[in-house]
């Protein structure tokens, strides 16, 4: 069981760096069977239409993610977002291990919180220490967060 726990905090920290590439990853998990979530409440992550719907979104927050008027992930709509989404795909993770869905949200929330700070604090650092434009360190995180969230789910 412990490494349920890890797998739901590490998908909530993705939340965390990019907050619909954790649920994204999660919902064509188990579309594809990696994460068999039929007969749990959570069944609906496997639909094609919500992996559609997470990936259409996914693709949106990564373009937007670099735009200049997209607020701080560290205020309080995206928090409250990435939050959401980290608790869904951490439930998911326990879920499919017949664990405690409540354990696993928070856990993915938890996770969340800490991508959230580290997220943004490594990434300004990153920016003025390198100095190079935010624009480099954006896609290099995308590529991150797409890479952990893949590990965790396969």
């Amino acid at each position: 069981m412990s490494h349920v726990l890890l797998l739901a905090l590490v998908i909530g920290i993705v939340a965390g760096l990019r907050s619909l590439t954790a649920p994204a990853l999660v919902s064509w998990a188990a579309h594809l069977g990696w994460l068999n979530l039929q007969g749990t409440p959570l069944a609906f992550m496997g639909s094609t239409a919500a992996v559609a719907i997470f990936t259409l979104l996914a693709i949106v927050e990564l373009v937007g993610d670099v735009m200049p008027k997209t607020p701080a992930r560290t205020t309080p709509v995206p928090l409250i977002a990435r939050l959401v989404l980290g608790g869904l795909s951490g439930a998911c993770l326990y879920a499919w291990a017949s664990q405690s869905l409540i354990v696993g949200a928070v856990l993915g929330a938890i996770g969340a919180v800490i991508g959230t700070y580290a997220g943004y604090h490594i990434r300004r650092a990153l920016v003025n220490g390198l100095k190079v434009k935010d624009i480099m360190i954006a896609i290099s995180e995308d590529v991150v967060a797409i890479g952990i969230a893949y590990f965790v789910v396969r």
